[in-house]
């Protein structure tokens, strides 16, 4: 692990820390659920290819995370909204996926 990329590792937690949220989402949200696991993974590999190249592909891949993000928030927003989650959860997922795209957004301009 390259504890250097301070992005990874903070999508890394996020990834572990969704089990927890999870548990009380009822099959009939299973794709609701999948897609939160999914997307999350795909932000991850995202992340990666996007640390590997440069130039044009480096800024398509970081949009892409950036679109990952923005996805993963809406999906807790659905599951607070249907009331799956609690507000308190709700708020401590979407701050960390809020810390982490600044992250991004600051790698972007670092880039430029």
């Amino acid at each position: 692990m390259n504890k250097e990329f301070y992005i990874a590792v903070s999508v890394k937690k996020f990834i572990f820390s969704l089990d927890e949220l999870v548990v009380n989402i009822p099959n009939k949200e299973r794709h609701i659920k999948e897609q939160l696991f999914e997307r999350s993974n795909e932000l991850l590999e995202f992340l990666y290819l996007a640390n590997m190249y440069k130039g044009k592909e480096m800024e398509t891949y970081q949009k892409i995370v950036l679109t990952q993000v923005s996805m993963l928030d809406f999906y807790l927003e659905y599951l607070h909204n249907k009331k799956y989650i609690s507000n308190k959860q709700c708020e401590n997922k979407c701050n960390y996926l809020l810390e982490i795209k600044k992250m991004i957004y600051k790698w972007i301009k670092n880039n430029e």
